[in-house]
């Protein structure tokens, strides 16, 4: 298995030391550098490649945020901080993970996996599924590309589409289905049931079961985050559909 190089930056010593502790546990990452500053780190990747940041965000000179929208080519990037607030930025910066501090072990290790799974899928691409349907053709299903051959899927039995970067994850209640296309091209070729309710999700609406504050709960015991500024739409989906009794 392909083991991959990362970077941690922290301005708190004792928060870099823990983090440190818990990377050096997981077999596949290794650890390249760790650095007190968001200064240090465009220093180390102008002079060698880094493949996954762990990275604070509240730092002097630079934030995290602004560091990852300096970069050219960017790693896979796993945000830890204090403040929850700074979630739908760092998500409009394509991080693959968000961690609010303290870090456990467990989260940076989950945090850890998704982004060995993105990268392992990137090295990969030519062997993964492709969406060939590039637009709505009024059929109800499209076909997946696969290395031993073509699968058919209705739209009906999509659940939700998860971005990866580059790559789009498709769940139906049996299987993923990893498909060579991001989110945003994949969107145009979906019907109106299926709404974006976050930069990372697609859903389909007929896969709802209930819509909280913050997430849509589906079937299958899916669940996927609701942004605020996709949630009126997708509440006006809802409505149109919610059946009402009017008294005389």
């Amino acid at each position: 298995m392909t083991t991959y190089t990362c970077l941690i930056v922290d301005d708190n010593e004792i928060e870099r030391d823990a983090i440190e502790m818990f990377v050096r546990k997981i077999e596949r990452l290794e650890i390249k550098s760790i650095c007190k500053n968001a200064i240090e780190v465009s220093n180390v990747l102008a002079t060698q490649s880094i493949d996954i940041i762990f990275s604070d965000i509240d730092m002097p000179d630079l934030s995290g945020i602004s560091l990852v929208k300096s970069l050219k080519n960017t790693p896979a990037v796993i945000f830890i901080t204090s403040f929850s607030d700074y979630a739908v930025q760092s998500f409009d910066v394509d991080a693959i993970d968000f961690i609010v501090k303290p870090a456990t072990f467990d989260r940076i290790l989950k945090a850890s996996n998704k982004a060995i799974a993105y990268l392992d899928l990137k090295a990969k691409a030519e062997k993964f599924p492709v969406v060939e349907q590039e637009e709505q053709n009024g059929d109800d299903y499209f076909f997946i590309k696969e290395t031993k051959g073509y699968t058919r899927l209705t739209y009906e039995e999509v659940i939700y589409i998860e971005s990866m970067g580059d790559f789009s994850k498709i769940f139906t209640a049996d299987n993923m289905y990893v498909t060579l296309v991001n989110l945003k091209n994949l969107e145009r070729q979906l019907p109106a049931n299926f709404v974006r309710v976050h930069k990372q999700f697609i859903i389909n609406t007929s896969s709802i079961v209930t819509v909280a504050p913050t997430e849509v709960f589906l079937n299958n015991d899916f669940s996927v985050p609701l942004s605020i500024n996709a949630k009126q739409e997708l509440m006006d989906k809802i409505t149109a559909k919610t059946i009402s009794r009017h008294y005389k």
